[in-house]
């Protein structure tokens, strides 16, 4: 089992830049598709972006194409998520996942998920 911790949200003017973190405890990290998901408040939980076992491969939300980045340090058992050009629109509280054990590939659907963090909140003021 893995258990999740972001970091790093906070309150940002619009077009600026924030970087969210996600440390992972336990030794599988590595084996573990990893993503980021956002709730706005009364609307549902979101596909943001999802990044596989290695970061060889990403995929993004068109919302947040060209302007957000998600990757991974194995090494430090942490996942990154990059966030430029925000807007108004992007606040959200902001969570990680991990997928199940060794599965292969990247994860879209918030259903794939088994584990989760408890979440950040962003906030961008237009």
């Amino acid at each position: 089992q893995v258990q999740l911790v972001e970091s790093g949200g906070g309150l940002v003017q619009a077009g600026g830049s924030l970087t969210l973190s996600c440390a992972a405890s336990g030794r599988t990290f590595s084996s573990h598709a990893m993503g980021w998901f956002r709730q706005a408040p009364g609307k549902e939980r979101e596909f943001v972006a999802a990044i596989n076992w290695n970061g060889g491969s990403t995929y993004y939300a068109d919302s947040v194409k060209g302007r957000f980045t998600i990757s991974r340090e194995n090494a430090k058992n942490t996942m990154y998520l990059q966030m430029n050009s925000l807007k108004p629109e992007d606040t959200a509280v902001y969570y990680c996942a991990a997928g199940p054990l060794y599965r292969i590939g990247v994860l879209t659907n918030p259903t794939e998920y088994p584990y989760w963090g408890q979440g950040t909140q962003v906030t961008v003021s237009s």
